[in-house]
């Protein structure tokens, strides 16, 4: 995924799933100018990390 789709799917108002290497996540921030993302993984909102969006896939 690119950081302009991310962006799409962090501030729209359906949600859209994505995932991180097979896990369900959640996209808490996005870093559009370098290309990262912080997203939650599956449902433990300590479980945070930041990844770059190329790592995250759009459920289709």
């Amino acid at each position: 995924m690119d950081a302009t789709r991310a962006k799409q799917i962090y501030q729209s108002k359906d949600t859209i799933g994505v995932k991180l290497e097979g896990d369900s996540v959640w996209i808490e921030n996005v870093d559009e100018a370098n290309g990262m993302a912080t997203v939650t993984v599956g449902n433990n909102p300590v479980n945070t990390v930041t990844v770059s969006v190329d790592r995250l896939q759009e459920s289709r």
